[in-house]
């Protein structure tokens, strides 16, 4: 039996700057319908450079969590621009290092559920001091955090990021 959904109709209910939900009637494999709420997202990017033992981490408010989270460098990707350049671009607005080195090293599908989101992470070997030039409204504080304080505090539920969870674990794995 092949799983495969095929759509039927849909109609978007918003499109706004960062996403767009649609609502789409599609055809399940066993011949019935059903309804498929999908949050359209251009993707993202982010950045992995361990330095010396040390994650580059950024501390900043998330607003819809209530509270302060670590996680990698990252943004969205701007229309039509390539994760690569995203990635690097938002490594220099949000930490002020620059680098042009950077490797695909994983993509992740973070919520695949509702959501076409890919998010790509790609992996510096090294970087030089740059300007730090956040976007309008986004306060974020760089830091380069321990690999083993990283792990210690995604083991304790401090460290709840999906790109960056999975991005250290990556790292560690190959790290053996």
């Amino acid at each position: 039996m092949k799983f495969a959904e095929r759509k039927i109709s849909g109609q978007t209910v918003y499109d706004g700057k960062i996403l767009r939900l649609e609502v789409d009637e599609v055809e399940l494999p066993d011949g019935k319908t059903s309804k498929r709420e999908c949050v359209r997202h251009g993707g993202g990017a982010c950045v992995l450079y361990v330095q010396e033992g040390k994650i580059l981490l950024v501390k900043q408010f998330r607003y819809l969590y209530g509270k302060e989270i670590y996680e990698l460098p990252a943004g969205k990707l701007e229309k039509g621009e390539d994760p690569k350049i995203t990635a690097l671009r938002e490594l220099e607005e949000e930490t002020g290092l620059v680098s042009c080195d950077a490797e695909l090293y994983l993509k992740l599908y973070p919520t695949p559920g509702y959501t076409d989101e890919i998010i790509c992470v790609y992996k510096i070997e090294n970087a030089e001091d740059g300007q730090k030039h956040p976007d309008e409204g986004e306060f974020v504080n760089a830091l380069f955090m321990p690999l083993d304080e990283v792990v210690k505090r995604i083991e304790s539920g401090e460290i709840c990021d999906a790109k960056t969870v999975s991005a250290v674990f990556k790292y560690l794995s190959q790290a053996k």
